[in-house]
């Protein structure tokens, strides 16, 4: 029994994040029998999976026979180009359906086709309609399906709970975490024979982001700093069509949704521009009208998807371009049109989300305007590094899934294949963490050193009576990465991107706040910049070191894909366990492909 001088809460199995990855592995766990607690820093039901509108995906032949999960397996490493553990999209391909087919059976009310199925939509770097949806606010569906499981199970919930750090048993395992509560500022510990880390993503390090609040990179830092390596931290996903105007939504996600159902991007001059970036066949200048391009490419595509449907970085560097040209928007994006393609009653019945959301937030009818878009941080494939089957990291005791875990996805994310992700792999991860606890291997001890530590830590600004506003600190680390880290890399801005980071360790050192520890925002945000800043570091580094253009990596100066690139991923560790120590990155050789897998990937070629 741990003793702790604050308040105190003892699982078998603790989770720390309350989305879809999280939920999914909670109830896994919890079916095993085993005590399960869920920490979140935010409400049940604001995870970041909302966000997910489009769909998930899943290899059901719904609506495409002759879809199949060998083909969606080719998709996901192609997306990803070969980047991928290839073990990882094995499972998320074969697991899938079932998982889609579950959440229908806990209650999950999906869009049907007419003969009764589930319906399937088409979506970016899938070659058949593949795509599960509710309308245009899956994620919300998915969500809504889980916690109510959740709730019924009687699992224990900590809402407005921030993580401050992991902590270890004397053998170095994994033993629990030391958070606060938002509200009131006090101290809380918890103890668990395996920790399943399930925070989501890092995009509030960025300018421009979909991501709420909450996506600070809590996990990929803690994860880091305990001893477990993160991979892939440069791929970072900037989704293509987020509203860059009016500001009221400015970074708010534009699901892909709507080029899944017809609509078009155009520049400045009203061109349908991505005919130009489908190489070796047509470009649009060629055509005397839209409809004779439209006509062209139904004739001569061979099946493919719409050139708006490539997958998001080849979108994303296609706008990124179009703006460069001078063929932007006045707010620098492009615009999407489906008011000019679709029925007012069409785009209400199928997009009702994105109808209703822009319209009471920012006055923009899409019925009868083109939205101001352009590429937002959205995504990073890059995360904690995991084993395919059990979700195990290399810290014993510690898992992760979703989001905050790296391989799945290699250098790029398919649409879709978030949300399917988050349910495959939250299972797995509850089912290899509930493994690790009946094998009796679970931590049976609490070091209170590391406790005591990080609260000296958090609560060091309030002794400072000059010092950083942790405000001015989080702008200038958003707009450093935006302009030196974003979409597209140059090797000069990324050495500097280098040097600055160091330089915020020291600013964020410097952090004074004013005021309790009660409705704080200012100090909240201070225990969040470690781990902005952990991230931060990560993916300069990584991106410096990748000499190469690979998915949602993209250099400049290296712009094109070298082979030697394609056979390790860049693990990096901290070098001290702690946020301000340094960070290294060695290669981590991809897994070796078994022949019936690769035979695969070689048909379609």
């Amino acid at each position: 029994m741990t003793t702790s001088p604050y308040e105190h809460h003892d699982y078998d199995v603790l989770i720390i994040g309350a989305g879809g990855a999280g939920l999914r592995a909670a109830i896994e766990a919890k079916q095993r029998g085993l005590t399960v607690g869920i920490v979140t820093k935010s409400l049940l039901g604001k995870a970041h999976t909302v966000m997910a509108e489009g769909g998930m995906a899943a290899a059901m032949g719904n609506v495409s026979e002759e879809d199949n999960w060998m083909v969606h397996f080719r998709d996901t490493m192609r997306g990803g180009k070969f980047l991928n553990n290839y073990r990882m999209a094995e499972l998320h391909a074969k697991e899938s359906p079932e998982r889609v087919w579950e959440l229908e059976q806990w209650g999950a009310l999906f869009d049907r086709t007419k003969d009764g199925k589930i319906l399937q939509r088409d979506f970016g770097g899938h070659r058949y309609a593949r795509l599960a949806h509710v309308g245009d606010r899956t994620g919300l569906e998915l969500i809504r399906t889980l916690q109510q499981k959740v709730v019924s199970m009687g699992t224990d919930v900590f809402m407005e709970c921030k993580v401050l750090k992991l902590v270890h048993d004397s053998d170095g395992r994994v033993a629990g975490c030391v958070a606060y509560w938002r509200p009131t500022g006090e101290i809380v510990t918890f103890s668990a024979k395996a920790v399943i880390i399930a925070t989501g993503g890092v995009g509030k390090s960025w300018k421009f982001t979909s991501n709420s609040w909450e996506g600070t990179g809590d996990g990929h830092a803690m994860a880091l700093w305990a001893g477990a390596k993160l991979i892939d931290m440069e791929c970072i996903q900037f989704h293509p069509t987020g509203m860059v105007w009016p500001l009221s939504v400015r970074g708010l996600l534009v699901t892909e949704g709507v080029r899944g159902d017809g609509g078009v991007l155009r520049n400045s001059e009203g061109q349908r521009f991505m005919f130009n970036y489908v190489a070796d066949m047509f470009r649009a200048e060629t055509a005397e009208s839209e409809e004779e391009g439209d006509r062209w490419y139904d004739d001569h595509a061979a099946g493919r998807r719409p050139p708006e449907l490539l997958p998001r970085d080849e979108v994303a560097r296609a706008i990124n371009t179009e703006v460069k040209a001078g063929r932007g928007t006045p707010h620098g994006g492009v615009y999407l049109d489906i008011a000019t393609r679709r029925s007012a009653e069409f785009i209400r019945r199928r997009l009702p989300s994105m109808y209703h959301q822009f319209m009471e937030l920012a006055g923009v009818d899409i019925t009868r305007e083109s939205m101001e878009i352009g590429p937002t941080c959205h995504y990073i494939m890059g995360g904690v590094q995991v084993d395919a089957d059990s979700a195990a990291t290399s810290v014993p005791g510690l898992f992760a899934a979703g989001e905050a875990a790296g391989g799945l996805h290699g250098a790029n994310r398919l649409g879709g294949n978030s949300l399917s992700d988050l349910v495959v792999f939250g299972r797995r991860a509850g089912m290899g963490a509930a493994d690790y606890v009946e094998s009796g291997q679970g931590a049976r001890s609490f070091e209170m050193g590391e406790v005591e530590g990080a609260v000296r830590e958090a609560l060091a600004p309030f002794e400072r009576t000059s010092g950083e506003n942790p405000y001015d600190i989080q702008r200038d680390l958003q707009e450093m990465m935006q302009a030196n880290v974003g979409i597209i890399r140059t090797g000069s801005e990324l050495e500097e991107a280098k040097v600055k980071l160091e330089e915020f360790v020291e600013r964020v050192k410097n952090i004074a706040v004013k005021g309790g520890r009660a409705y704080n925002p200012g100090w909240n945000l201070a225990t969040d910049l470690p781990s902005m800043l952990t991230v931060s570091r990560c993916t300069a580094l990584a991106a410096s070191l990748r000499k190469e253009s690979r998915g949602g990596h993209t250099r400049e100066d290296f712009p094109k894909a070298d082979p030697e690139f394609a056979k390790f991923n860049f693990a990096l560790s901290s070098d001290g366990g702690n946020w301000d120590s340094p960070v290294s990155a060695a290669q981590s050789a991809l897994l070796a492909m078994p022949d019936d897998l690769k035979a695969l990937l070689e048909e379609a070629k």
